[in-house]
């Protein structure tokens, strides 16, 4: 299967699948406070029948075209990954998430793999758009779509109940020819 380097550290972003359900307990259960704090993802991964099932639900949501995990690799050790959590190729509209464990944290590691996942979408699946949602009190991860060039495009006030508070939830995206005019100027200003 493929690794893709994300850059002089060694970081890796490869596949995650339902073969790696120990490795990826391990991970969660090393960052699962700090992970959970704005979203479940993995909470219910509590054992390693768990863990294959979240992974195999992603397997088989590749297949089906509707969606795929991505883990990420430092130093051999899975810290994090991301995914389309929504991929739908009939509308040309994808959702990419994301999700770290402390030791992957301040590295830049899902900006760099969610320019992979967005290059991907829109220059070989020809998405037109890509969104990326986040709680408002999630800082960092709001941060990461300003460093893709996302637009804020509305606050979902109290919409997603968590840990006994009602979240906001930020919807930011970014649309084909602004990605690829951003690309443009990138590419010029190297010159």
């Amino acid at each position: 299967m493929y690794a893709i380097s994300l850059g002089e550290d060694g970081a890796l972003l490869r596949p995650l699948e339902p073969w790696h359900a120990e490795e990826f307990l391990a991970h969660l259960d090393r960052g699962r406070d700090f992970i959970t704090r704005y979203i479940p993802f993995g909470s219910k991964a509590t054992d390693p029948d768990s863990a294959r099932a979240l992974l195999q639900s992603y397997a088989d949501r590749r297949a089906a075209d509707s969606g795929s995990l991505h883990g990420l690799w430092l130093d051999g050790k899975l810290v994090g990954g991301v995914l389309f959590r929504v991929f739908d190729a009939a509308t040309g509209v994808c959702e990419i998430g994301c999700w770290l464990e402390p030791a992957g944290t301040g590295k830049g590691l899902v900006t760099r793999a969610s320019r992979v996942l967005i290059d991907w979408a829109f220059g070989e699946r020809g998405m037109h758009r890509v969104e990326w949602h986040a709680a408002s009190a999630n800082q960092a991860s709001v941060s990461v779509a300003r460093r893709l060039g996302m637009t804020r495009e509305g606050v979902l006030r109290e919409s997603f109940p968590w840990r006994g508070v009602r979240q906001d939830s930020e919807i930011w995206a970014i649309l084909a020819p602004e990605w690829r005019a951003a690309g443009a100027r990138t590419s010029g200003s190297d010159h």
